[in-house]
């Protein structure tokens, strides 16, 4: 075994975790596998790969920022509601 029922039981009291007789040997076989999966990937010569954050290549989907002229103010004024001069008119939240 990789993991003893000792580190178990200490790591339970650590996360707060009140495990009973079973929980515990069924917790230590699980993280008994867990490691002995991951001694086995240890073993894969990974010099050739590339470290990378995504396995597929991210691309920004955004569009470039190109300057352009603004709406027209009394164009925009005209969608709104109500309005006073320049200003849109909203009721008073409280």
């Amino acid at each position: 075994m990789k993991i003893s029922r000792t580190e178990v039981e200490k790591t339970a009291i650590l996360a707060r975790l009140h495990l009973s007789e079973e929980e515990l040997q069924q917790i230590t076989g699980q993280l008994d596998s867990i490691l002995q999966y991951i001694e086995k990937l240890n073993e894969i010569d990974t010099s050739t790969v590339l470290p990378t954050t995504h396995v597929l290549a991210i691309h920004n989907a955004l569009r470039e920022d190109t300057e352009r002229s603004s709406l027209d103010l009394s164009e925009v004024l005209r969608n709104a509601p109500e309005h006073d001069g320049s200003l849109f008119k909203v009721p008073k939240i409280i």
